[in-house]
């Protein structure tokens, strides 16, 4: 598997689809690989790639933490999935009638948040709350507005801020030492490769999605992306999972709440029933395959040094990478 997985990797590096990456693999029984590939970035004398490089995470940040946030609390009797979201945000306009499960599974959209990435977070959330939801929960949507909200939500019913609950709840239990969502500023050069540059500036140590960075500027962590991580600390959080510690994160992922399920355009073609998992912008994934008690990661840094079109489709290189690891992993696991 390392084999495939190595010449892979480096027809991924040689064809810039990254400069460099780190794959995780864990199993039920805690048997692990962690294997670092490439640079930070394409210049010579780059910094190696190394096993607890810190990558930004984006919107995996909407599964681990904040989805599973959401499910444990459901668990513990806090929230409900059928609570309507007014409950919780009552300054919420044009609200539709819908509730956290329409947040989970995403069938709700509003304002777009990178059209906000000038203002202030006070003017985000105002203009997110005068202009609620463009009408009633309906299909599966994608878009960072339920997250957002998501995230608001539980620090209301916590009684806490979002990087706290997270915490409190997985990260300082796991042991999950190189998560957060405010890197120290000394990593920032040594372990932290560089997502973006714009404007002659390196987007490095701080949050990639441009709505995300108004409020991280601010000292405030938001639902939809934030969080750095490595990959041993992500496997970690994906061997409590396959080992049953969080069962209300496992059954609510495998339902789809807050989760990708069953997903063949980044997980492939050889996953079991059950599978889940959750991609990020920046080049990141994981996923988690129940019933082989096998799951992985992916970190990387695609978007460097300019970001490459919607990712969206299955012939985007990154999909096809994910897509061909997937297929490694799972079908030798």
């Amino acid at each position: 598997m390392e084999d495939q997985i190595l010449i892979r990797v480096k027809e991924a590096i040689e064809t810039r689809v990254f400069p460099g990456c780190v794959i995780g693999v864990v199993r039920t029984n805690g048997e692990r690989e962690v294997m670092p590939f490439g640079h930070f970035t394409y210049e010579s004398g780059s910094p190696s790639v190394l096993e607890n490089t810190m990558y930004d995470m984006a919107s995996v940040t909407k599964s681990i933490p904040v989805a599973s946030l959401a499910l444990t609390l459901i668990q513990k009797g806090k929230l409900r999935l059928e609570d309507a979201v007014v409950k919780y945000l009552p300054e919420l306009k044009n609200d539709y009638g819908a509730t956290v499960r329409d947040l989970l599974t995403y069938r709700v959209k509003g304002v777009r948040l990178s059209t906000l990435r000038d203002k202030i977070p006070d003017e985000v959330l105002k203009i997110v709350f005068e202009n609620g939801f463009e009408g009633p929960p309906g299909k599966h949507l994608y878009t960072n507005i339920p997250a957002f909200l998501l995230g608001i939500i539980l620090e209301r019913v916590a009684g806490d801020t979002l990087d706290a609950l997270a915490q409190e709840y997985f990260f300082g239990p796991l042991d999950m030492k190189d998560t957060t969502f405010f890197p120290d500023v000394r990593l920032t050069k040594s372990n932290i490769p560089p997502t973006e540059v714009v404007s002659g500036l390196e987007v490095r140590g701080i949050v990639h999605d441009e709505s995300a960075r108004v409020f991280a500027r601010a000292g405030r962590a938001v639902g939809h992306a934030g969080v750095f991580s490595t990959v041993p600390d992500i496997l970690r959080f994906l061997e409590a999972l396959l080992q049953g510690k969080y069962p209300n994160v496992m059954s609510g992922a495998q339902k789809g709440l807050g989760w990708q399920r069953a997903e063949s355009w980044f997980m492939g073609t050889h996953f079991g029933e059950g599978a889940f998992g959750k991609t990020g912008f920046t080049g990141t994934s994981v996923a988690v395959d129940p019933e082989r008690g096998i799951a992985f990661v992916v970190l990387s840094n695609r978007t460097y040094p300019t970001r490459p079109p919607d990712a969206a489709s299955l012939t985007s290189t990154i999909n096809r990478f994910r897509i061909d690891i997937a297929d490694i992993i799972f079908e030798g696991r």
